[in-house]
């Protein structure tokens, strides 16, 4: 039985679901509240948000993710550790498996958009069988307000999204009880047993980073925003816990979004309509902007600590994981634009997050420098962001994202190497880890500092500043930036030991140099080059 609570033209017999309990099509935020509750799948904050758990799972898990070995797309993928194959007849066997496990059972589907730009936006079609991913769908991606375009829309690619059904390793050929399956062929994305809500927004994004590169659009695992108009862009590259949901919800700029984006020939756009945030430990006095929207209607709370009498959430417990997520509206942001869109950027910011704390607070990169850096990808995994990580790992990820990367890296590299050059765009390493010593021993930089290391690159005050080179990893540091101590921004400075810190920046450096053969070995020579000498 198909309820029809928005007007749609559309059923779900494509997916091969049959006899199913109710259907309820595109339930706006106020609906999928009540349905939340009446299921018993979250609470409502005493501050407006929604609030559920996503126990066993409060992250992702790469290792149960795979991309389907058919023919369309087999010669184009990046196949390896992260895009692991799974062969075409045991995702068809899954598939009617789940569409048995859902008979009976009432699903939520919600139509919306990747992508702001409409030249190359994809229709997404998000069915569960849970209201909260339902909410989540509706939150996270881009609205159709237009009820008749809405009843109309079909779908290019959908997830058929079944937390409640688990997989047999053996039967399945799974890694576990849990599983991601990204059919290219079929454009559908299988996902079971896990309830975290990122698995559905990174399976699209991944699908946006397969697609749009064959159209010559680079896709950027990164956040943007704008100062005095949109041609005053500056996206900030980074894995997750690095700080480009922090960074750039900035009171003094636009917000265009804060994790994917596509950049075109007219300019950069926004992969979604909502924000994506941790929220563990948040401040009012150090993120007012992201705190603000954990008190707001709208909002979607996963794994935060909530008390069962005054139903108040608690954003410094971290009994339930260090991974707890807000997902909300981009509007629920005072600067923003709904647009999604802005000009060609005129600096980009490479986040990293150095867990041995020997990497300088900010430095300019050479274009060659920042190709480097950017196939590099290194920063440290922090606690939460996957299962089974406790505290920083130092880790190489290219392009910033090699697990929602579909093709090879060189394909993303050449992209945004031509973009920069084109464009004259400035390219900056800001380091947001430790300082002072590695983890254990010194401390994870001071918000307020990187702040103003930030405002000093967009404002063009950091081109203008004497620079030295670094004598490992050849990038030039600033000797001055307004509102930073200088001693900040010399890494070497701020050890107790000058040895020490010099062993554990030729070890840095070594492993950068490992990494680049091992993961980067069709790069160009001179890019090869522009890497750290030991």
């Amino acid at each position: 039985m198909e309820t029809l609570t928005q007007k749609t033209n559309q059923s779900l017999a494509y997916l091969g679901l049959q006899n199913l309990g109710a259907v309820h099509w595109n339930l706006s935020t106020a609906a999928l509240y009540e349905e939340i509750v009446h299921r018993h799948e979250g609470w409502i904050s005493s501050q407006g948000p929604v609030v559920i758990k996503t126990l066993p799972y409060t992250g992702r898990l790469p290792k149960d993710k795979f991309i389907v070995h058919e023919p369309s797309s087999a010669a184009k993928v990046w196949w390896g550790k992260v895009n692991q194959p799974f062969p075409p007849a045991r995702f068809e066997a899954l598939k009617n498996r789940v569409a048995a496990y859902l008979q009976g059972k009432t699903v939520f589907a919600q139509d919306c958009y990747a992508g702001a730009d409409e030249h190359f936006r994809i229709p997404v079609r998000v069915v569960s069988e849970r209201a909260s991913a339902a909410l989540f769908a509706h939150t996270m991606f881009i609205r159709e307000n237009d009820p008749a375009k809405l009843a109309a829309m079909l779908p290019e690619f959908t997830v058929l999204h079944a937390p409640g059904f688990h997989a047999d390793p053996e039967t399945d050929g799974t890694h576990s009880d849990a599983f991601i399956l990204l059919n290219f062929g079929e454009r559908l994305i299988l996902i079971g047993g896990t309830a975290y809500c990122g698995e559905i927004k990174k399976s699209i994004f991944t699908v946006m980073n397969y697609l749009l590169p064959q159209r010559g659009i680079m896709a950027m695992h990164c956040s943007a925003n704008y100062g005095r108009d949109a041609k005053d862009l500056a996206i900030f590259f980074g894995l997750s816990g690095t700080g480009k949901t922090t960074l750039s919800a900035d009171p003094s700029r636009t917000l265009i979004g804060d994790d994917e984006h596509g950049w075109s020939d007219d300019g950069v756009f926004n992969f979604e309509g909502g924000c994506y945030a941790k929220v563990i430990r948040l401040s009012p006095e150090g993120e007012p902007d992201i705190y603000r929207t954990t008190r707001m209607f709208g909002t979607l709370l996963e794994n935060v600590a909530l008390d069962p009498v005054t139903r108040e959430i608690d954003l410094n417990d971290e009994s339930i994981t260090e991974n707890t997520r807000a997902s909300y509206p981009i509007s629920h942001i005072p600067n923003m634009t709904l647009s999604g869109r802005g000009g060609h950027p005129r600096h980009i910011l490479m986040l990293t997050c150095d867990a041995f704390g020997v990497l300088p607070p900010v430095a300019r990169l050479l274009p060659v420098q920042a190709m480097y850096h950017f196939l590099a990808g290194y920063t440290a995994k922090v606690a939460g962001t996957e299962a089974g990580i406790k505290e920083p790992q130092a880790t190489f990820s290219p392009c910033f994202g090699a697990p929602f990367m579909a093709l090879p890296p060189s394909t993303y590299a050449g992209l945004l190497g031509e973009k920069i050059r084109r464009h004259e765009v400035d390219v900056w390493m800001v380091n947001t880890g430790w300082s002072g010593g590695p983890y254990g021993e010194g401390k994870r930089m001071n918000l307020g500092l990187t702040r103003a290391i930030v405002k000093a690159v967009l404002e063009g005050k950091l081109s203008k500043a004497v620079m030295r080179k670094d004598s490992v990893f050849g990038v030039e540091i600033p000797a001055t930036c307004p509102d930073v101590p200088a001693a900040v921004l010399d890494p070497k400075a701020t050890w107790k030991s000058p040895e020490q810190y010099e062993a554990k920046a030729r070890m840095l450096a070594k492993m950068f140099q490992t990494n680049f053969q091992e993961n980067a070995p069709d790069a160009a020579p001179e890019i090869k080059a522009a890497g750290p000498a030991v």
